[in-house]
C-alpha cells in the first residue's frame, strides 16, 4: 500500500488518546538549551507551537512561562489538545500555512513535527510570523540507538516494517542553526512502552491486527529483559535553533 506523508500525518487523529497517554514528554534540559540558543528566556516569550499534536510540548512551554499559541491540523489531535490544555489557544492549520499574523512571535517551535512540512513553504511562513531576531526551533526525541537492547529492538521493528533501522535523517533547511543533543530517560510500564511504539505512524498505517502481532511478540521478548515489568527508555533529543 502506497501512502502519502499527509495520510501518515493524519493517521494520528484516530489514535490521539493513545498518543497522549504513552508518548514521552521532554526534559527540563531541553528548554534550558532552547533558551540558551534562542538568546532569550521562555518566560514572557510569545511562542507559536506548530504541529502541536496533543500538546505535549505546548504544555511544557506554557509551564516555563511562555505565552503559547498552538497550531494543529488534525481533528482528533486537536480535540485531545483542547481536552488536556483548555487554557492554551489552539488554531487549526499547518506549518505550510500558519494561520497567524505576521511579526508577532518570538519563537516558532516544531516538536517532532518539522518533517511533516514542505520547507519551501514552512520556512517563509516561519520568517513571516517571527519578530526580528526571533527564532525557529526544531527538535526530535528519538530512542537512543547506542543502547544495545534499543538497537536490537529497532532492528526487529525495521525488519517487521520492511524499513531501514534507525531514525530517518533530519533534513534541516539552509538556515544558521545551532544545535544541542540532550540525553535523558524515563521509566514506564512495559505495556506503555509497547503502546508508545504502536502510536507511531508506521504502525498506525499497518492497522490494529498487524500491530498487535508485533507488540505481542515484543512483549514476550522484553519480559525476560525487564522482569519487574518496567522499562527504562533512553532518549536523545536533537535540538536545532536558528535566530532569524
Amino acid at each position: 500500500m502506497t501512502t502519502t506523508p499527509r495520510t501518515r500525518a493524519r493517521s494520528f487523529d484516530a489514535a490521539a488518546s493513545l498518543y497522549a497517554a504513552h508518548r514521552p514528554g521532554y526534559p527540563d534540559a531541553l528548554f534550558d538549551a532552547l533558551e540558551e540558543l534562542a538568546g532569550r528566556p521562555l518566560e514572557g516569550a510569545r511562542v507559536a507551537d506548530a504541529g502541536a499534536g496533543t500538546g505535549i510540548a505546548s504544555g511544557l512551554l506554557g509551564a516555563r512561562g511562555a505565552d503559547v499559541v498552538a497550531v494543529e491540523p488534525g481533528d482528533g489531535m486537536a480535540a485531545e489538545f483542547r481536552r488536556a490544555h483548555p487554557g492554551i489557544p489552539l488554531v487549526r492549520g499547518d506549518g505550510n500555512r500558519l494561520p497567524l499574523v505576521g511579526a508577532a512571535f518570538d519563537l516558532v517551535t516544531y516538536a517532532q513535527a518539522w518533517h511533516w512540512t514542505d520547507p519551501a513553504l514552512s520556512v517563509p511562513e516561519a520568517r513571516r510570523v517571527l519578530r526580528p531576531g526571533g527564532a525557529l526551533a526544531l527538535w526530535w526525541n528519538d530512542m537512543d540507538y547506542t543502547v544495545p537492547w534499543v538497537a536490537r529492538q529497532d532492528e526487529r521493528i525495521a525488519a517487521f516494517l520492511g524499513a531501514a533501522p534507525g531514525s530517518e535523517p533530519r533534513r534541516l533547511p539552509d538556515l544558521p542553526f545551532s544545535t544541542r543533543e540532550i540525553r535523558w530517560s524515563r521509566r514506564v510500564p512495559l505495556d506503555s512502552h509497547l503502546a508508545n511504539h504502536a502510536s507511531h505512524s508506521a504502525f498506525l498505517m499497518l492497522g490494529e491486527a498487524r500491530t498487535r502481532e508485533f507488540t505481542d511478540a515484543e512483549r514476550a521478548r522484553l519480559e525476560s529483559l525487564f522482569p519487574d515489568g518496567a522499562v527504562e527508555e533512553p532518549y536523545v533529543v536533537q535540538l536545532s535553533v536558528a535566530v532569524l
